[in-house]
């Protein structure tokens, strides 16, 4: 059996597993992939490796008891007998008061995430993309390290009410650190597609080979407060904090940025700059996601934070109805909008700030307002009159991405770009922030 199977293939199993089922309620989920990977490093490929997954999970209830098992085997007694075991752990589980049954068939937008240029990436043409950036790093005498991994895949999932949910996507994501032989300088970029052909290595390494010659003879500054302009890279994994915590159980709760005394939260009301809005929307060109969520719930266009305002949180099924709302499923993608500059534009706009290349570590200080911990990494550089001046040594920062969304200055076009912390994509513009606290220095490149 093909690892990638077609709706009509992927539906004729699911009814199969549903057909077996004895349970009052049944949820079958399946997933299949395929990997490739090609990592390098010191200027030469070090392994390359494929990974074949595919997995089903059953989910049985009978009342509220529910068990889940799940089978990477697809023989016709292997399906039969993950049913029966999620139907056994059933009958032992307590009773969750939490589960609210399976969904009613579903109408799902239509969204293309599956392109064949990524489908169909061999190891020659991985060996092909990191070619091209290995000699570009040789020729100016830098060292390189990098990874190249595309997936193609589907997921798909049915029910005992009728639903049935299937979508098939692929991406490739490219990330890439050039340092100088001496290693006192580093440049690092990253990239990530649905559309492998979309994919520039060359061009993404001479990036990362500006910023690695720049970044020699760093110079220290002292800590404080800084104007500074984030890459969109650097901007994803302080602001993906904001989009997975947009949930209202946890705001109802007391237990997140978004709650307010007296088991309120800020549903409704500004909290950053008007010129941010971040939304999802599944069909988004740049940015194709699953039109569903992982319960099965359609997803739509949903405007989380619109002009400043949080516009929508995200509803468990069970917490929706008890707070008497529609159930609003957690994103599968997330954008940020943003302006018309460019990143040379919001430069030659400022007298004195900082460059930020790349921002790692991120930790939490503090759930409730969000405050953030981590270090700059791989490019810092100090602006000065609207100009790159020199190397900065890298700073440690304390920040909250909501108050550096209240200190905006400047945002640029959305560009795609891979969270270093989460693997996630997303779309999110450059943007200049004002007051952005660095609280110590940091010897690392």
């Amino acid at each position: 059996m093909s690892i990638i199977l077609s709706e009509s293939e992927a539906k004729a199993l699911l009814q199969k597993v549903l057909s077996y089922s004895k349970a009052d309620e049944c949820e079958v989920n399946l997933l299949g992939e395929q990997r490739g990977n090609l990592r390098y490093a010191r200027n030469e490929v070090s392994t390359s490796g494929s990974l074949i997954n595919q997995n089903l999970a059953v989910q049985s209830a009978f009342g509220k008891k529910v068990g889940v098992a799940t089978v990477d085997e697809f023989d016709e007694a292997s399906l039969e007998k993950v049913v029966r075991r999620s139907e056994e752990l059933a009958r032992l589980a307590p009773e969750n008061p939490e589960y609210v049954g399976v969904l009613e068939p579903q109408q799902y937008l239509k969204s293309n995430g599956f392109f064949e240029s990524t489908a169909k990436a061999t190891p020659a043409t991985r060996a092909d993309a990191v070619a091209k950036s290995l000699q570009l790093s040789r020729e100016a005498k830098l060292m390189a390290a990098g990874f190249l991994e595309d997936r193609r895949g589907y997921s798909a999932m049915m029910n005992s009410k009728g639903l049935f949910a299937y979508y098939p996507n692929t991406n490739v994501n490219f990330s890439l650190t050039v340092r100088t032989e001496d290693g006192t300088g580093s440049g690092y970029v990253a990239r990530g597609y649905s559309d492998f052909s979309k994919l520039d290595t060359a061009a993404a390494t001479r990036i990362a080979i500006q910023k690695s010659r720049g970044s020699v003879g760093a110079k220290a500054l002292e800590p404080g407060k800084y104007t500074v302009i984030l890459e969109p890279t650097a901007a994803a994994v302080l602001l993906e904090n904001i989009f997975y915590d947009m949930d209202a159980r946890s705001a109802d709760e007391g237990r997140s940025f978004l709650s307010k005394t007296g088991g309120k939260t800020k549903l409704g009301e500004k909290i950053v700059d008007e010129r941010v809005t971040i939304y999802s929307d599944p069909t988004h060109p740049e940015l194709p996601a699953s039109p569903w969520s992982g319960d099965g719930r359609a997803q739509e266009k949903v405007n989380w934070i619109e002009k400043g305002v949080v516009k929508n949180l995200a509803y468990s099924r069970f917490w929706a109805q008890k707070q008497g709302v529609k159930a609003v499923p957690n994103p599968t993608n997330v954008i940020m909008a943003g302006g018309t500059q460019s990143l040379e534009d919001m430069i030659k706009s400022t007298q004195r700030g900082i460059l930020v290349t790349k921002l790692w570590y991120i930790r939490s200080v503090d759930p409730q307002t969000l405050l953030l911990t981590g270090l700059t990494r791989d490019g810092t550089f100090y602006i000065e009159n609207g100009q790159i001046k020199h190397p900065v040594k890298n700073f440690r920062f304390n920040e909250s991405p909501i108050i550096m969304l209240n200190n905006l200055e400047a945002l640029g076009r959305p560009e795609r770009v891979v969270s270093t912390e989460s693997n996630n994509n997303y779309l999110i513009p450059p943007m200049k922030i004002r007051e952005f606290t660095f609280t110590s220095l940091s010897d690392a490149v």
